[in-house]
């Protein structure tokens, strides 16, 4: 009965948020709406025939033959070839014990040892032949283990707001996993699509962290609000820039898909990703800023509504140096391997300047910003009329 002891009664309980509740009622079902478009229409698996490849979990039994040696001029990353006896524990070959090569390299995999858990390869014939190869180490366990003691100390810190944040994240996730990525890929377009999405998982976390009020809906606007300018600001400066997303690193693939048949929008993906980006940094600032406006407030409810602007824009600027630090050195960290190959290349500035490259992590990472640092205005104006408004 804990759960119930602050508001007296369950039936009290879901008086006192049946707003919220509600809210979220109708959320879900606006998610299940998208989640069964975006996943409709998907062409069933067809039964495997003819030559096929299937990707299974393993453990390294033995080592027949080893060949692999250290290459000094790689960092002595390993090279080589290893012979394997591996047991196959999931798919149609479980329980099989198969023979398997491992070809390590410093860039795409390394050697095993006996009892290590592997992912195969496993390429079955027509004729019936299988051979199975080393495709990396099976890291699903240890990825679930860094997960579990993120989600451990969140909630051992954070407590219950920690564990909304949580759902939060998990709700994040699963739209763009499981709505927009699909969503995409059947068409839909890109930059509207990735804002809806990114409007409706902050609209929703609100809600689970803090219910229905006229805090969370400061914030809700506030963040909205600013990840629009991002959006904004990113389209206007891909036009003068003149780049697109059809120039964004690693887009080679999807330009082959979509020569293929599949009606994906490109030219957006770099304003998509900026919105992306912007989002977290945006709702940070606008939640902080509408929760302090709102503890303003209750404290002195005789505040003018330009002395809480004024309170609202110096709570603001402190936040906004950290903040832009914060997603300039996440791009630059992102791209950190590769700035570090350009400049040892020693290129001219001029080269430099002009090449798509520096052009759209320079966009992508002042976007984002501007949309934080604006974020700051318009939510202190927006908490303004909001809080003012409700003591009249």
């Amino acid at each position: 009965m804990k759960l119930f002891q602050q508001s007296g009664s369950p039936g009290a309980w879901f008086r006192k948020n049946r707003l919220s509740i509600l809210c979220l009622a109708v959320a879900f079902a606006v998610f299940l709406i998208a989640f069964f478009w975006a996943n409709s229409g998907k062409t069933p698996d067809k039964a495997l025939s003819g030559d096929y490849a299937e990707y299974e979990n393993g453990t390294v039994l033995e080592v027949l033959a080893d060949t692999c040696v250290e290459d000094p001029a790689s960092d002595y990353g390993v090279r080589g070839e290893q012979t394997l006896s591996v047991l196959v524990e999931t798919g149609q070959y479980q329980g099989m014990t198969l023979r398997a090569s491992c070809y390590a390299s410093p860039l795409y995999n390394g050697p095993v040892s006996p009892g290590d858990s592997v992912t195969l390869i496993i390429s079955t014939y027509a004729s019936g032949d299988i051979a199975a190869s080393v495709y990396e180490y099976n890291r699903s366990g240890m990825l679930g283990l860094v997960v579990l003691i993120f989600f451990l100390v969140t909630v051992l810190v954070g407590g219950k707001t920690g564990a909304k944040s949580l759902l939060g994240l998990v709700l994040t996730l699963v739209c763009l996993l499981f709505i927009l990525l699909p969503a995409l890929l059947k068409g839909a377009p890109t930059v509207p699509t990735t804002f809806l999405i990114c409007a409706f998982v902050s609209v929703v976390s609100f809600i689970l962290l803090g219910g229905v009020n006229q805090k969370t809906l400061c914030a809700m606007l506030g963040t909205m609000a600013g990840t629009a300018i991002a959006l904004c600001f990113g389209v206007l400066a891909q036009a003068m820039t003149r780049i697109s997303g059809l120039r964004v690193p690693d887009v080679e693939p999807l330009l082959q898909l979509r020569q293929t048949g599949t009606p994906i929008g490109l030219k957006g993906l770099l304003t998509a990703g900026i919105v992306i980006g912007a989002l977290g940094a945006v709702m940070d600032v606008a939640m902080s800023i509408s929760s302090a406006l709102w503890e303003l407030k209750t404290v002195n409810p005789e505040m003018t509504g330009k002395a809480l602007w004024r309170s609202g824009m110096n709570i603001g600027r402190d936040m906004v140096g950290t903040m832009t630090n914060t997603l300039i050195l996440a791009f630059v960290g992102g791209s950190f391997v590769l700035i570090l190959y350009l400049y040892s290349l020693e290129l001219p500035i001029h080269e430099l300047l002009s090449s798509a490259y520096l052009s759209i992590e320079v966009i992508s990472g002042i976007a984002s910003s501007i949309g934080v640092v604006l974020s700051v205005p318009l939510t202190a104006l927006i908490g303004c009329l909001l809080y003012t408004r409700q003591s009249k």
